[in-house]
């Protein structure tokens, strides 16, 4: 008779623990100064340099990026969505004029799949190299019985800091002030649950596949290098809600956000899902982010030279709306 065992039931100790050893070297990738200890501990260890952060706040994000691993699981790739967490995140952190530290991860599994998961990790690395912050730990949980072997979900979360007096809440903003569109890599991380009801599977695992996977637009180092130029009011990362339920996060009471379409380029890949699924023009606004990744508010002298600076490090914007009087909220007009 075979006594039972943990590997038995499901659950790799000694994979678990050669998988760590395999990605220890893409988390030393993304090592900030600030880091202290090694890799593998009970915690990940920071020492944030606080010294020039009068009155420091930190600032904290978690989100995932949704059914766009079914996606990546359609074609085998998954370095792609290990950056789109990290950019959920960290650009959640950033909106709030504060510099993202550091990073961890929560992967949690039927059964783990080295080849797999290191490629996501890879994407994190990836991910935490262009937000600036440490890939400094996380969690891989093997969970039999929870996820259909090969499945897994994934989860993100940032921590940042930023001087108190210096956090932007949009608090500032007033009538007349200009919104400053940035552009998307693409779909991002959002609606994957309406584009898999309007596309295919075969559609799916072909070039327009290819395209839903591209990498969420990470922009925190351009917001933070802008922020030391201009003076920004108010940021609303487009993500899930778009344009109509994030920009009103970041207004006061009695302003609304008045926005021209046509004052950029809708990527066609939303008109595709658009004219496929026979989807209303204002859901397609509710669900996506159209072309536009990042909103940023500016007052309208230094609308021209914010997107001048954010097109100098190769980051696409335009002046797409100003603020307006009236119910909070969001109105796009011809």
């Amino acid at each position: 008779m075979s006594l039972l065992n943990y590997k038995k039931a499901g659950v790799d100790i000694e994979g678990a623990n050669r998988f760590l050893r395999k990605i220890k070297p893409l988390l030393k990738q993304t090592e900030r100064p600030e880091v202290l200890g090694k890799i593998g501990g009970f915690s990940g260890l920071f020492l944030p340099r606080i010294k020039s952060v009068k009155n420091p706040v930190l600032v904290s994000s978690a989100d995932g990026v949704g059914t766009k691993l079914i996606i990546a699981e359609a074609l085998g790739k998954y370095d792609s969505v290990g950056i789109d967490l990290v950019a959920m995140c960290a650009d959640d952190v950033v909106v709030t004029g504060a510099e993202p530290l550091f990073f961890l991860d929560y992967i949690a599994c039927g059964k783990l799949n080295q080849k797999k998961l290191c490629n996501l990790i890879q994407g994190m690395a990836e991910g935490c190299k262009e937000a600036g912050c440490t890939l400094i730990g996380g969690e891989t949980a093997e969970l039999p019985g929870m996820y259909e072997k090969g499945k897994f979900d994934i989860a993100g979360f940032c921590v940042g800091l930023v001087s108190r007096e210096k956090i932007i809440d949009g608090k500032r903003c007033k009538e007349g002030d200009n919104l400053i569109g940035l552009a998307s890599n693409g779909v991002h991380s959002n609606g994957f649950s309406l584009i898999r009801k309007v596309l295919s599977e075969d559609e799916l695992k072909g070039n327009i596949g290819k395209e839903l996977l591209k990498p969420t637009k990470i922009y925190t180092k351009s917001i933070l290098r802008v922020m030391q130029k201009v003076a920004i009011k108010a940021m609303a990362h487009i993500t899930g809600g778009g344009f109509y339920d994030n920009i009103p996060r970041v207004l006061p009471e009695g302003l609304t956000a008045r926005i021209e379409k046509g004052s950029w380029p809708v990527l066609s890949i939303f008109k595709k899902i658009q004219k496929k699924g026979q989807i209303e023009e204002k859901e397609m606004f509710h669900t996506f982010n159209m072309g536009i990744g990042m909103v940023v508010v500016v007052d309208p002298e230094n609308a021209k030279r914010t997107v001048s600076l954010f097109e100098d490090m190769e980051v696409k914007a335009w002046i797409i709306g100003e603020i307006g009087k009236g119910k909070s909220g969001v109105k796009i007009f011809d």
